[in-house]
């Protein structure tokens, strides 16, 4: 089965060119194929551009063991409609993913309800350093640490150094200093006021885990990639990588600060929390300069009603899958970024900073995971109309210009304007670690 999209701006490794793309089966196989060309589909991309399907490298869908806020399902339908092709789901569901039998279960949960190709990480605790040395079909190892409960909490000193001296995968972490935050609760116990959450996930408690990683990260010579950078204090740590450190942004730290509490409330109470207004121009400077190489969600949907609980019952997480890139090209259409970053950000950088095979690019022999967008498109972000399971957003009510109007995975046209094609599932993300990643890759 052949597909051509032919006469779309497509945007590729190193040109953006007025072209075509041609399809077989689950693979590019040409780019600015000849005029007459045989296919057994034709999609007219005029006026609309080609990129290569997102790749979300930080997502919790919630399943198994709380899906009442979200599943791979819908999750997934959410992505498609976003223009995310491939996502890297986190640990932390019920039970945690802290063992090969773990993920290896939740791998095939995915394979039977997920519309777009998926990866799991491994989680990090105090004493599961085996499982993870002996860990495989996996993008890299998950650490909190700060910000979790139980067993994936891992904070003292000697755990993290046998974490980093002892394992090979490309590690990550949530960085957020656990004995800071304790202190500043005790100072802020009682509070019902939701700003405090900033207060006591303050800008202190980034900055000392983020400098304590990366300071691991270099004497272990262990590949580690800095999750939601919420402080403008913490990108000067970036800047000498040393050929290992890599960081991403998440749409809520670039978009959202504290002056939107009182607008938003706990809809915006996130882990680490949102910052002032001067930390969403320092991270936007630093991903434009090349010090945060990734863009990614942090979605962690919870239901309306969990939110609305009074501070500080209400949990921290919101939904962005959906919206990410329709976010993003937004910032296209008011000048303050280029589609070719966007494109760099979202789709090339994680594909590469986690080793996936044949995705991140549009190119001969990669993978046909492909998103046309209208980016003269406007349309109304609205509650109701998110696929998410929990059916809310923290941009309800804002009016983008730029959206996805047909997504393909794997070749197969998944979406198209509002209609979803179930009739194949994604896929499980292949890895080669041994390519070195982002900077050998370059």
């Amino acid at each position: 089965m052949k597909t051509l999209i032919k006469n779309a701006t497509v945007v590729l490794p190193e040109s953006t060119l007025h072209t075509s793309v041609l399809i077989e089966g689950t693979k590019i196989v040409d780019i600015d194929p000849a005029i007459q060309v045989a296919a057994d589909h034709v999609v007219e991309g005029e006026g609309l551009h080609l990129l290569p399907g997102v790749v979300d490298d930080q997502v919790h869908f919630r399943d198994p063991g709380l899906t009442h806020k979200e599943d791979l399902y819908t999750a997934s339908r959410a992505c498609a409609k976003g223009g995310v092709t491939t996502f890297l789901e986190m640990p932390n569901t019920n039970p945690n993913t802290i063992s090969q039998e773990a993920l290896d279960s939740k791998l095939a949960l995915a394979a039977g309800k997920s519309l777009v190709n998926y990866g799991f990480y491994i989680g990090a605790t105090p004493d599961n350093v085996a499982a993870l040395k002996h860990a495989r079909r996996t993008p890299g190892i998950k650490i909190f640490i700060g910000s979790s409960t139980g067993n994936l909490l891992v904070d003292k000193q000697e755990a993290l150094e046998r974490i980093f001296a002892e394992t090979t995968l490309p590690a990550c972490a949530h960085c957020e200093d656990e004995t800071t935050i304790r202190a500043n609760a005790e100072r802020f116990a009682g509070t019902t006021d939701i700003t405090d959450h900033s207060r006591i996930r303050d800008h202190e408690a980034a900055i000392i885990a983020t400098r304590r990683a990366i300071d691991l990260a270099k004497r272990h010579n262990h590949r580690f990639h800095v999750l939601h950078v919420s402080t403008g204090a913490e990108t000067p740590l970036l800047a000498d990588h040393s050929g290992l450190i890599t960081a991403e942004a998440c749409p809520h730290h670039l978009f959202f600060n504290v002056d939107d509490y009182a607008r938003l409330g706990s809809r915006v109470q996130m882990n680490p929390s949102i910052k002032a207004k001067e930390d969403n121009s320092q991270l936007w400077q630093a991903l434009l300069d090349g010090l945060i190489q990734v863009i990614a969600t942090d979605h962690a949907p919870h239901t309306l009603e969990e939110k609305q609980q009074p501070y500080p019952k209400s949990p921290a997480g919101l939904p962005a899958v959906e919206n990410s890139l329709a976010l993003m090209l937004d910032q296209v259409h008011q000048g303050r970024c280029t589609i070719e970053q966007v494109v760099q950000w979202m789709c090339d950088a994680p594909a590469r900073v986690w080793d996936i095979v044949d995705k991140g690019r549009i190119a001969v022999g990669y993978d046909a995971d492909l998103v046309l967008v209208d980016l003269n498109k406007t349309l109304m972000v609205r509650d109701e109309e998110q696929e998410t399971k929990c059916k809310w957003s923290p941009w309800h009510g804002e009016s983008l210009t730029g959206w996805p109007v047909r997504t393909w995975v794997l070749g197969h046209e998944v979406f198209r304007e509002g209609f979803f094609d179930e009739s194949r599932r994604g896929s499980e993300a292949v890895y080669d670690h041994a390519r070195g990643g982002y900077w050998a890759t370059a």
